[in-house]
């Protein structure tokens, strides 16, 4: 999956928090967010915060697939309230695919 796509990708699936995500497609978006952010507040803080805003929900929802692509609930982003959280997050978004992780297919769902 490229660029492109997995932008593509995580706009079709706004606000779907069932199925999985790959990596490539969680870490093309999480670039995505970075760039439009830095780009945002170079214009003015209000724009940055209306796209942080806009943003939230799809990348909540990538977070939560990716999520279940390694076997774990999307639930786990709760931890990232804590701060210390937030590493334990990036740990298990950079993990493979888990075989295990098949209870989260949007078929079986």
């Amino acid at each position: 999956m490229n660029f492109g796509q997995a932008i593509a990708t995580c706009f079709s699936k706004y606000a779907d928090f069932s199925g999985r995500a790959s990596r490539p497609e969680f870490w093309w978006f999480f670039l995505f967010q970075i760039l439009v952010s830095v780009a945002a507040s170079m214009v003015s803080d209000l724009l940055n915060g209306l796209m942080v805003l806009g943003l939230l929900l799809p990348a909540l929802a990538v977070g939560t697939r990716r999520l279940h692509d390694i076997g774990k609930s999307g639930w786990w982003q709760l931890i990232m309230l804590t701060g210390i959280g937030y590493f334990l997050l990036i740990y298990w978004w950079v993990q493979p695919t888990s075989d295990d992780a098949g209870v989260y297919d949007a078929a079986s769902a």
